[in-house]
């Protein structure tokens, strides 16, 4: 009756463990490390997710070294393929007590101890197993035999068992200490691997005893144990195995992390806070597109070395789907922040929230692309005082039209237009397109349209492909699903006409040129920011298919130097474009009802030359006109306006003086435009005047450009006879800062 009792608690001690079946063990089994995958599959990231334990990937026994397979064989269980659980040749080849003695493992077989480690309740604990475990063992090691494959046993076996310390598993095992895949290891790291399954924890002579064994009995005696020792050492003392590796480690940490609430920008990571405990997670990632994008932009950071910037993000979406196909967080080895996530950080975004603006003055019939703006300058009453915007180089280029405003990037229409618009206004529009400002329009003032509210990287592509979409915004996405419905944000026809505008090289050509690196050789939209102090460089855009946004500067937010629009963030955004179109076409839009096109041509009044070249415009339908002027005589009342006082003086006794700019004038050179065409309007009143700048002539006439240097300026003019007659004293700040030291004096 005895004997009865003690099988059946044996039998009670038997429990699910053994009776789950092989492919249950295997789903359920936990790496300690999360594999983020691209869409079509290929492994983008692997981080580690589980502190307590490490644990790899399941690894396929036909994926382990057959050197190992053999070694553990004969190492632990010589009778492994004959047996049917317990091997009872070795029961009775050892004496009862010695087979239950905790120092003696020599009948326990790897189906006995894969029976322990399934088995919460078979567990060997600190002294040992009891008599009753080991009977449950035994019977749960016959269940496993009746219920599992033997090539399924030693494959669970080899993923289940401990070898050192927190490593758990064949794979965790061979790329800690060996830094490498389990189907690689050698008959040396097969027998380091097998001795360590029977010591986890034993000292190194041990473990080098141990594994010599193991090796003549892979190699016969002929097997050189010599530097054994000095290889054991060094594999023990390895940790290479990283807790995160590969090309996508900010996207791996948005999918992992458990929150409560979601990513601004992907509400859809709020569904996902599970998939921390998932091993794998497919995204919307194209694993190609990933890696270029990396690639890219590590390498530009590398060409701006000595210019003081060192991170950047990058950011792909897919216009249709709103799914990201790429995500760059930071410049990786080159940041000293590279855990900041720049694509979701908030930065200042500077002038890439001007084409938002102009096509909310455009849907609300305050301007079309042909409407003549004054480019000059001008002065805003605010409830803080004087409100003075002006063009970072001060040349002012007087009326233009909105298309050219926009393009070629100016400051003082941007602000007009924001004065038509409201700054309140503006700051809903730009909500409904998805950029979450946390303050109110009129916190922001009429800076607003220079992008003094902060944005994310994210946040800010999104809205573009809004622009791409016709004024239709949605939700992005980093996981494989259904698409958000849409909103109407933009009026349709205002975001066509915004989009042509930012695709014509010629609207932009009076800043850039007509052969920047904005151009591109397919239909693309496209347009360049700088924040404050150069502290922020961002080029964002669009074609068909595509939306593309880059950020460079630092995640410190100390500025760059001399990095303009056309060096810092567009050739990485030049780069990606050409990659994605480097096979498939991109073409303009068609324009949707509502838009109409018309020839239309630009003159001042009594035959004067004409402001811009005749062209063909897109308008709003009714609001098309076929000529924009402005009268002489009201562009004359304006600037005697602006002279005040003064001006009405020197109309009664004309005298020679300088008339712009003004003394104590602070320029501020725009890191948007390429240093080489930043000039100075000089203007003056009199007859046979000469410029002169710091004491050297410049130019002769009413008029003089001057190449801006960084530094204090005394302008002067002359006479013919050389006698000073006005002179004015100014500074110029910004990009060439670090050139200034050797500027003539």
């Amino acid at each position: 009756m005895q004997g009865v009792a003690i099988f059946l608690i044996a039998a009670c001690a038997y429990s699910t463990g053994s009776a789950a079946t092989f492919n249950e063990v295997k789903t359920s089994y936990q790496s300690s490390d999360t594999h983020i995958l691209s869409r079509e599959g290929e492994l983008l990231h692997r981080l580690r997710t589980d502190a307590t334990v490490r644990r790899g990937q399941w690894v396929a026994l036909a994926d382990v070294s057959p050197a190992l397979r053999t070694a553990l064989v004969l190492s632990e269980d010589k009778r492994f393929y004959e047996h049917s659980g317990v091997d009872w040749r070795a029961v009775s080849a050892a004496a009862w007590g010695n087979l239950w003695n905790t120092k003696t493992r020599g009948a326990s077989t790897i189906t006995m101890q894969l029976a322990g480690l399934l088995d919460e309740d078979l567990k060997r604990g600190n002294g040992g197993r009891s008599v009753v475990q080991k009977l449950g063992q035994t019977w749960s090691a016959q269940s496993l035999e009746r219920g599992w494959r033997k090539d399924q046993i030693l494959e669970a076996y080899l993923n289940l068992v401990p070898f050192r310390g927190e490593l758990v598993g064949i794979d965790a095992l061979s790329q800690t200490l060996f830094g490498k895949a389990a189907h690689g290891l050698d008959n040396r790291e097969a027998a380091v691997a097998a001795a360590l399954v029977r010591a986890p924890n034993a000292k190194e002579p041990q473990v080098v005893q141990r594994a010599c064994s193991v090796l003549k009995s892979l190699e016969t005696a002929a097997a050189n144990c010599a530097a054994l020792d000095l290889f054991v050492t060094g594999a023990l003392q390895r940790r290479d195995y990283a807790a995160s590796e590969g090309v996508a480690p900010h996207v791996a940490r948005q999918l992992t992390a458990v929150r409560g609430e979601p990513v601004e920008g992907l509400p859809n990571l709020k569904a996902s806070t599970s998939a921390a405990r998932t091993a794998t997670i497919r995204t919307t990632l194209r694993a190609p597109l990933q890696r270029f994008a990396v690639q890219t932009l590590q390498s530009h950071l590398r060409e701006l070395a000595g210019r003081h910037v060192e991170d950047a993000a990058l950011l792909v979406l897919d216009n249709a789907s709103g799914e990201v196909l790429a995500w760059v967080g930071s410049s990786g080895p080159l940041s000293s922040a590279a855990d900041v996530d720049a694509v979701t950080a908030l930065r200042q975004p500077g002038s890439t929230l001007k084409p938002f603006l102009y096509a909310q003055a455009i849907a609300e019939r305050r301007i079309t692309a042909a409407s003549l703006l004054e480019d000059s300058a001008t002065q805003i009453q605010t409830t803080g005082g004087l409100y003075i915007p002006q063009n970072y180089d001060r040349h002012f280029k007087g009326w233009v039209s909105a298309r050219t405003a926009l393009g070629a990037s100016l400051n003082v229409p941007a602000v007009r237009t924001l004065v038509m618009v409201s700054p309140d206004a503006f700051q809903k529009q730009l909500v409904r397109l998805g950029l979450p400002l946390k303050e109110s329009g009129d916190y922001y003032g009429y800076s607003l349209a220079l992008g003094s509210a902060e944005v994310s990287l994210l946040n800010l592509s999104n809205a573009y492909r809004a622009l791409a979409n016709g004024g239709r915004a949605s939700p992005t996405r980093l996981l494989p699903g259904k698409a958000a419905p849409a909103t109407q944000a933009l009026d349709p026809r205002a975001a066509f006409i915004v989009g042509d505008i930012m695709s014509d090289p010629m609207a932009r050509a009076r800043t850039f040129g007509t052969d920047s690196v904005l151009a591109t050789r397919f239909w693309s939209a496209v347009k360049t920011g700088t924040s404050k102090d150069m502290r922020d460089n961002w080029a964002m855009g669009y074609s068909q298919r595509y939306t593309v946004g880059v950020w460079v500067g630092n995640a410190s937010g100390a500025p760059m130097w001399d990095v303009s629009g056309t060096t810092g963030a567009a050739p990485i955004w030049a780069a990606v474009m050409n990659f994605l179109h480097a096979k498939q076409v991109s073409r303009a839009p068609k324009a949707p009802a509502g838009v109409v096109q018309k020839a239309v041509q630009f003159a001042n009044a009594a035959n004067t030359p004409s402001l811009e070249a005749a062209r063909t415009e897109w308008f709003v339908d009714g609001t098309q006109q076929t000529t924009f002027a402005m009268d002489s005589g009201a562009a004359r009342a304006i600037s005697t306006r602006s002279r005040g006082l003064k001006g009405l003086k020197n109309e009664a006794t004309p005298t020679a003086r300088i008339t712009a700019p003004t003394t104590g004038t602070i320029i501020a050179l725009d890191p948007d435009i390429p240093p080489q065409a930043q000039r100075l309007t000089l203007q003056a009143e009199g007859a046979n005047l000469r410029w002169l700048v710091n004491g050297k002539p410049l130019a002769k006439g009413n008029t003089a450009l001057w190449p801006l240097w960084p530094g204090r300026h005394v302008v002067q003019i002359a006479d013919a006879k050389g006698q000073v007659l006005d002179h004015v004293r100014i500074e110029v700040r910004g990009a060439g800062v670090q050139s200034a030291r050797k500027m003539p004096p």
